[in-house]
């Protein structure tokens, strides 16, 4: 048999990183207020005209957020699938994992307010 190339192989890569997303956004109820968030904001950048250092910014906060909660969703489905009855130390991993997403969620709020609060007032 022989081996697949490598575009092949990234774009099988591409196809399944999409297929995560989607099974993400469909299946997670916090994903979907933060993209609901991501499009508020997004609409917000349109509206009040920011800045491309700003858009920069927002962008990443964004990305940053989402990806943290995926990784969060990650390491719970992990977790669960290695130990399904209540655990402590599972507890605790868990805790660590939904604190990273909560760090960097209160650091993208403190970014949104940075472009907003002077543009709305």
């Amino acid at each position: 048999m022989p081996k697949e190339s490598f575009l092949v192989n990234r774009i099988k890569s591409v196809g399944f990183a999409f297929k995560g997303a989607i099974l993400l956004i469909r299946t997670e109820a916090s994903i979907k207020i933060q993209v609901f968030i991501a499009i508020v904001m997004t609409a917000a950048g349109f509206y009040f005209d920011i800045s491309s250092t700003e858009w920069i910014l927002q962008i990443f906060a964004i990305a940053i957020v989402l990806g943290i909660e995926g990784m969060n969703t990650a390491v719970e489905k992990i977790a669960d699938y290695i130990q399904p009855e209540f655990d402590v130390k599972i507890g605790f991993i868990k805790d660590i994992s939904a604190g990273a997403v909560m760090l960097v969620s209160i650091a993208s709020a403190i970014i949104g307010l940075i472009i907003y609060v002077p543009k709305i007032l």
